[in-house]
This record gives structure tokens, sequence and C-alpha cells, in this order.
């Protein structure tokens, strides 16, 4: 297990195995049309975003994406004012497949067990033959799941992870904002 520092707060981490192919160290970052903020390239065969149009999902089924993971949690996906069309039909109708990871909410943490869902979910999609994208509303549960899985199932450095998180949407911290000041995060062995 590996525990991150944030500012005195320790968070653990324990995540599974698995990968499709060698992540890049630096994401090639796309043109963001038909996504909320965010649309990046992370490893030859996994693209991460924020919120697809219907547009998105069929750009990037051109692009020969096989698996969509979502991470947003069921209150936004089902909320037609949010998402304003059934995201999983459309998958369906594109030849994709939809895997549903809620994370963000009191019912659905972020934890170790979440992470391990999408590295299932990465090794699934092996057997599609094909890239996987990923999303949540502007790409920053995305991001920091990632970030999680490349330390973790990748082997990186939390330096370099970081980095590379910092290119995509990694975010400041809440609570660096409510202090005005950069917080440092610090990796800590047991």
């Amino acid at each position: 297990m590996q525990r991150l520092k944030i500012a005195g707060c320790v968070v653990a981490l324990l995540l599974g195995s698995s990968v499709l192919a060698e992540p890049f160290k630096q994401p090639k970052t796309l043109e963001a049309e038909g996504f909320r903020d965010v649309f990046a390239q992370v490893a030859p065969d996994i693209y991460i975003a924020g919120q697809p149009t219907a547009q998105g999902l069929e750009r990037v089924a051109q692009l020969g994406v096989k698996t969509v993971i979502s991470l947003r949690t069921s209150m936004e996906m089902d909320n037609r004012e949010i998402v304003p069309f059934d995201e999983p039909a459309k998958i369906s109708e594109l030849g994709m497949q939809y895997v549903h990871i809620p994370l963000g909410g009191p019912d659905t943490p972020y934890n170790p067990a979440a992470v391990q869902t999408f590295t299932d979910a990465l090794s699934d999609a092996r057997d599609l033959d094909g890239p996987v994208l990923f999303h949540c509303t502007v790409a920053w549960r995305a991001t920091h799941l990632w970030t999680a899985y490349l330390i973790e199932e990748q082997g990186w450095s939390f330096a370099d992870a970081i980095a590379a998180a910092k290119q995509l949407n990694l975010g400041d911290l809440p609570l660096a904002g409510f202090l005005d000041q950069e917080l440092t995060v610090v990796p800590e062995d047991d």
C-alpha cells in the first residue's frame, strides 16, 4: 500500500494489475470538439475525456474505440438536463461496450475497489481488440483515477504520474483554494 500525504491528510490507495498498452509519458491533447473541456490520448489505445456529446461518441467510434467507461454517478447520467441523451444506448447503437464505474458521492467513494474495477475493465477491453475511452464530467475524476493507475499498475514514480496528470485535468485540491496556497503532495511508504 502507498500513502499519499496531502497537507497532513493521508489517503490510502490499493490497486490491481493489467494494462492495454504502454501509457505515454506525455499525454497527447486532442481537439476537444464533442467533449466537455478535455479530450486526450494517454496511451496508444486509451483516451480520457470530459463528458462526450452524441457526436463525440460517434467521433471515438470512428477512431476504433470499442469500450467507453463512464465515471459519472447514476444521478448525473440519468438527469437529461446534465446529459441530454441516453449515453449507454448511444454507445450500444455505435457497437461499443459501456462500462459504468460511478465515482464521487457518498455511495460511490474514491477507493481501491473502484481502481480495481477500472483495472479489470481495461483488462476486459483487451478482449474487444480496440481502444478505450474513459470519462467523467470534465476529466477531473478520470485524471485522478488514471494517475493512481499509473502509480500502482504501471510502476510510475509519483512525480512522473503527477507531471503527466497535470497535462490533463488534475486540477488543484479545493483545500488549496480555501487556504489560498499551493499544497504539496508527498508519497509516504509504509
